[in-house]
């Protein structure tokens, strides 16, 4: 996986793409400093930091690439032509961005025919993005209210739509009509929960959460996101990701006096923020549209990836109270030393355009709920980006580039499993996996095999009710989104699901997807055994 998505020709190695990356990243730099931050970067790397894909893969090559993952394109229509530019114009829009290696996603609620609308944009991108390692995703949000939300719910099952994943945006007034017991409301939300349940799709995201969240409230409407949905953007709106591995910071793993090295993670976390506010200055912006919002706003998303392996290193379970309150820490801990980084980057570098302190910290927004200290430093100082946090799946780079461990905020899926890969032909190959926390175990008892220890845990073995614990447990400390697939058994009834995306709703969530086996919807990971 990592020759086929993020190596340069003549590389073999993870050390040689870091190389790469640190060299190029360091390019931002005063020229007295570039070797300096060159070795910063790449020993952060190391220990592991791990810069987002397009990053990885495209850092250091010639021509310059776009290095950013995430888009928002804006579609205006009959609806709303005010939205955005209409369907043909949206269309080579999204066809440069795909073309550059980004995702996108759009808000189709301006438009009467949706389906078509949909079927346009995922046929343009199997041509935009061909059979590669890396082929185009696509996010499409309908309102609720919308009259063709009924079709839409039921797209994935019916029209294909092999790029998109889909989501629908359920304001508070829905939810609380649902609730109630409106009968046109609960009959939508009826058939949202069957096609949740019965095939994965679409995701909710909880729209009124979302905005009221968002410290630029004051000058954009978020409607959409990014195809993985822990990223809200406004139009024309991106977003360089990094994550950390949790589970490299774990000292004495499985053993006596086990813990985390908060420290270690706050200078990951530093470096992370410096090195993704190079990405904005190098990338090459598909759409001047795209460079002017980034650099008015400079968003960046440093999230996490390895939780569930650092909890089992740890001897702590992702489904208990004490799991919880360690996530907690460690994600406090990223979240206070990105906005400290941010504030240093500021008073060297300047805010970021769009910075006004009164603003920024206002109520109910984000920064608001900040501790005082925080508020302090960012209301005398600036901040250098406005938005810091963001958890994407991270999936192909734990598996590449952080010894195959869990994903994001996800559960282990399976100690040993099979995960279908493209290679850079765009052929399908399967790369065996296994977690490392059970390797790791599996060597410390190689002589003598024992039943594994409590905090081995995996999806199959935490309710779905845990696992939202878990998103609701980090959420506050997360300023655009969390990307977060719930893990249903089999045999879990439909209104169970139901009643899971209302506690959602209720715990303040932005959004959530639910996967229950099905053969509409095979798992990406098979179970060994």
């Amino acid at each position: 996986m990592l020759r086929a998505k993020y190596a340069a020709p003549g590389e073999g190695t993870r050390e040689e793409v870091f190389d790469r990356v640190s060299q190029a990243l360091a390019q931002a730099e005063a020229p007295a400093l570039r070797a300096a931050w060159a070795a910063t970067f790449r020993e952060a790397m190391r220990e592991g930091l791990l810069p987002a894909g397009r990053i990885l893969a495209g850092a250091g090559r010639s021509p310059v690439r776009c290095l950013v993952n995430c888009f928002v394109q804006p579609l205006g229509g009959p609806r709303h032509p005010e939205a955005g530019p209409p369907l043909a114009q949206a269309l080579a829009q999204a066809v440069t961005t795909l073309r550059a290696g980004g995702g996108v996603g759009c808000d189709f609620s301006a438009q009467d025919d949706v389906i078509g609308a949909l079927r346009a944009f995922d046929a343009t991108c199997a041509k935009a993005t061909g059979r590669g390692p890396r082929p185009g995703a696509l996010m499409g949000v309908l309102e609720i209210e919308h009259p063709a939300v009924d079709a839409f719910i039921d797209a994935k099952a019916r029209a294909g739509l092999t790029h998109f994943n889909l989501s629908v945006a359920l304001g508070d007034g829905f939810m609380n009509r649902v609730k109630q017991g409106e009968p046109e409301a609960r009959a939508r939300w009826h058939r949202l929960v069957h096609a949740a349940w019965h095939h994965g799709e679409p995701g909710v995201l909880f729209i009124d959460a979302i905005r009221h969240d968002d410290v630029l409230g004051w000058r954009e409407t978020l409607t959409a996101t990014n195809p993985c949905a822990e990223q809200p953007l406004p139009p024309h709106g991106s977003c360089c990701l990094a994550s950390v591995d949790l589970a490299r910071c774990v000292v004495r793993p499985l053993q006596r006096g086990a813990h985390l090295d908060f420290e270690a993670l706050a200078r990951l976390a530093t470096v992370a923020v410096r090195l993704l506010d190079n990405v904005i200055e190098l990338t090459a912006w598909p759409l001047p549209e795209q460079a002017e919002e980034a650099r008015a706003t400079r968003r960046i998303g440093l999230g996490f990836t390895g939780l569930a392996d650092a909890l089992i290193l740890l001897s702590l379970r992702y489904d208990r109270a004490d799991g919880r309150s360690m996530a907690r820490r460690m994600v406090r801990t990223l979240r206070d030393a990105a906005v400290r980084a941010s504030v240093q980057l500021a008073a060297e570098r300047g805010p970021y355009p769009l910075f006004d302190a009164a603003r920024h910290l206002a109520a109910p927004a984000y920064a608001s709920r900040l501790p005082a200290v925080l508020r302090s430093l960012i209301a005398r100082h600036g901040l250098r980006h406005s938005h810091l946090m963001s958890v994407a799946p991270a999936g192909s780079i734990s598996l590449a580039l952080a010894d195959q461990a869990s994903s994001g905020i996800e559960p282990v899926w399976a100690w040993t499993a099979h995960r279908p890969v493209r290679d850079a032909q765009g052929e399908l190959h399967t790369l065996g996996v296994q977690d490392p926390a059970w390797r790791a175990w599996q060597r410390m008892q190689a002589r003598s095999p024992k039943t594994l220890p409590s905090a081995f845990v995996t999806a199959a073995d935490i309710s779905a009710r845990e696992q939202l614990a878990m998103v609701a447990a980090v959420a506050p400390y997360i300023d655009a989104s969390i990307s977060k697939t719930v893990n249903l058994h089999e045999d879990t009834p439909e209104p169970a699901v139901g009643t899971l995306l209302m506690q959602a709703w209720q715990a303040g969530l932005k959004g959530l997807a639910v996967y229950r086996p099905n053969p509409v919807m095979p798992p990406l990971l098979r179970r060994d055994g």
